[in-house]
C-alpha cells in the first residue's frame, strides 16, 4: 500500500511540474541564427569590443551569435526594428528590453506590451523567442510580468541577469553597465537557460 501511495505521490509531482512548465515553441526550427536584440546590456556599453554578453555566448556555445544591441533603445521603439532581426533567419532570438522604460519612468505596462509582440513576431517567423530578464533594482514589476508572459507565450525565461552583478562594483563599468567580467557572468546565465533548448 506505501509503495502504491509513493507512486501516485510521484506521479502527481510530475503531472504539477509538467503543468507548471510551458511547452516551448519552435524547438528544432531549420532557422540559422541566435540572434541577440536588446539595448545597451546586449550591445556591450561600458566594455573593450569583443566584451559584450554576446560575444562570451558565441564563445560558450561555439556558433555565431549577432549581436543587435542598440544602446539607449526603449521596448516601446524596439519593434521597429523587428525586419532587421527576421532578416536573420533566426533559430532563436534573445530578446532583452525594459531597463530604459524603467530608468525614463515608461509605462511599463506598454514595454511589456511591446515585448509580447516582439515575441509573437519572432515565433509567428518560425523561431524560439527567450526573453531576458535583466533583473534591475526596482524592476521587480518587470521580472514578475515577463516571467508570465514567458509562460504564456511559450518562450524560454532568463531571470535577473544583472543580479549580484548592479550593486558590485567589480563588475561595474559605471553606475549601469557591467565590465568585462559583468558581461561574462550575464552571458554564462544566458547560456544555462537556453542551452538545453539547442540541443
Amino acid at each position: 500500500m506505501k509503495k502504491w501511495i509513493g507512486l501516485l505521490l510521484a506521479a502527481a509531482a510530475v503531472y504539477y511540474f509538467m503543468k507548471d512548465t510551458p511547452e516551448i515553441k519552435n524547438l528544432g526550427n531549420p532557422g540559422v541564427a541566435i540572434v541577440a536584440f536588446g539595448d545597451s546590456l546586449t550591445a556591450g556599453y561600458g566594455a573593450p569590443q569583443g566584451s559584450s554578453y554576446p560575444d562570451f555566448l558565441s564563445r560558450k556555445l561555439g556558433r555565431e551569435v549577432i549581436n543587435l544591441g542598440q544602446s539607449g533603445e526603449t521596448a516601446v521603439h524596439a519593434p521597429s526594428r523587428l525586419a532587421e532581426v527576421l532578416s536573420q533567419n533566426p533559430h532563436m532570438v534573445l530578446i532583452e528590453f525594459g531597463a530604459n522604460d524603467y530608468m525614463q519612468s515608461r509605462s511599463m505596462q506598454a514595454a511589456v506590451e511591446a515585448v509580447a509582440r516582439i515575441v509573437d513576431a519572432v515565433q509567428q517567423a518560425g523561431a524560439v523567442a527567450v526573453i531576458v530578464d535583466t533583473g534591475g533594482p526596482g524592476m521587480d514589476g518587470y521580472s514578475r510580468n515577463y516571467r508570465k508572459l514567458a509562460k504564456e507565450k511559450g518562450a524560454v525565461f532568463v531571470p535577473g541577469i544583472l543580479k549580484g552583478i548592479f550593486n558590485d562594483r567589480r563588475y561595474k563599468s559605471d553606475m549601469v553597465h557591467p565590465n568585462s567580467a559583468g558581461y561574462e557572468i550575464v552571458a554564462d546565465r544566458i547560456y544555462q537557460e537556453i542551452k538545453p533548448y539547442l540541443e
